[in-house]
């Protein structure tokens, strides 16, 4: 197949040969296979090679994707705001950010929560690459200064649960999932052979867990799925939901991030699944090109993360798209204050339309809090409910 994409330098190469040999091995010293699941982790986790873990420019122009917070300050500044209301009931507390990206959204977040006199007593980010934390706290230190010492970094899990708001944005989609096919009304898993000169998908019968969790969705969708129907299904989501329980003592957390309800998910039509593949701005569907070099996502299941989410302790208090969440947020009026510099409010025209409309992220992105403690959700949360549908 051809691919309009650049090439990767020598150097980029030769490190995806390394991360290859790794996979490679793996899938020797287990009979000829391994779990599509077990080659996404490795090939975005392993370290010092996987793709989250090694060095290469990830987020904005110069990497493979942007997310919200580098499209527009808006959507931190917003996110802030609602930050503001829980720390408010609680009188004070920490926010934990999991996968902070650049930091650029901790950064913008904390800046509007001085402006409202709401600063959290920490700014926590969870963050096992050593590359990524290097550029967060870069980012930290040029953007604000002033308040570096609130802000701390880890590794693992807190050793005490914190009081606060949970922050995950766009990372439930980088977790490993589990791929599977249906073949005569049976589904079976994708696995991940090599054939001697690439790497290539071979079928073998789902295991007990991925069967299923299939059946579950067969059941509840009321749906047929075709034959050669193929998806995915993320088997760690109840237990990052178990572990974001036991990060969260009292507060609320809010999850933002690409994904449909079960039933839109696992529509009839919706053949080859979510899985896409992200290099140089250009999406594609093949996940074994340049192993380490490039994101590989799939999009989240918002009904199976609510489910996970009751089992795991939470209340799930809302649930709705980006574009009501900003809404809702005052994003417009933020955009009308704008109105006295008219370059201003030119340059973030562009970045608005990605974050709001239907075509871009305001429906693609979804948005849902959860509760403990019985802590209300931030405001935003009703501008448009969508619970029903989960």
């Amino acid at each position: 197949m051809q691919l309009d994409f650049p090439e990767p330098s020598a150097d980029a190469l030769a490190h995806s040969e390394r991360l290859s040999i790794e996979v490679r091995a793996a899938i020797a010293a287990n009979n000829g296979w391994i779990s599509f699941a077990d080659y996404m982790n490795t090939v975005l986790h392993a370290p010092g090679l996987g793709y989250y873990s090694a060095g290469a420019r990830k987020f904005g122009a110069a990497g493979d994707f942007v997310t919200a917070p580098e499209i527009s300050s808006l959507f931190s500044q917003c996110i802030a705001g609602q930050c503001a209301q829980v720390l408010n009931q609680l009188g004070g507390g920490d926010i934990l950010e999991p996968g902070a990206g650049t930091g650029i959204m901790a950064a913008d977040i904390m800046l509007e929560l001085e402006r409202l006199d709401a600063l959290p007593a920490r700014y926590l980010i969870l963050e096992p690459s050593a590359d990524l934390r290097a550029r967060q706290a870069e980012t930290i230190a040029r953007m604000i200064p002033h308040l570096q010492t609130r802000v701390s970094w880890l590794d693992r899990s807190p050793l005490q649960p914190v009081r606060g708001v949970l922050l995950a944005n766009e990372v439930l989609d980088a977790l490993p999932v589990s791929r599977f096919i249906m073949r005569n009304g049976v589904p079976h898993e994708l696995g991940v052979a090599w054939s001697g000169e690439d790497f290539n998908y071979t079928a073998r019968p789902a295991g007990r867990q991925l069967a299923a969790g299939v059946a579950t969705i067969l059941h509840q969708t009321g749906t047929q799925l075709p034959e050669g129907f193929t998806s995915e299904l993320c088997l760690q989501l109840p237990a990052w939901l178990q572990t974001a329980s036991d990060w969260l003592k009292e507060g609320v957390a809010l999850i933002f991030d690409y994904g449909f309800t079960r039933r839109e998910y696992y529509l009839p039509e919706r053949q080859s699944g979510t899985l896409r593949c992200y290099f140089r701005h250009r999406a594609h569907e093949n996940p074994f090109l340049w192993p380490g070099l490039q994101d590989i996502t799939a999009w989240v299941d918002f009904s199976y993360l609510a489910e996970s989410a009751l089992a795991a302790g939470f209340d799930v208090t809302g649930f709705t798209t980006q574009a009501n969440f900003l809404l809702a947020s005052g994003i417009d009026q933020r955009v009308a204050d704008l109105a006295a510099d008219g370059r201003a409010q030119v340059a973030m025209a562009a970045g608005l339309r990605q974050l709001l409309l239907p075509g871009e992220m305001g429906e693609a992105v979804k948005v849902i809090s959860l509760g403990r403690g019985g802590v209300a959700p931030p405001t935003a949360m009703s501008g448009r409910d969508l619970r029903s549908r989960l």
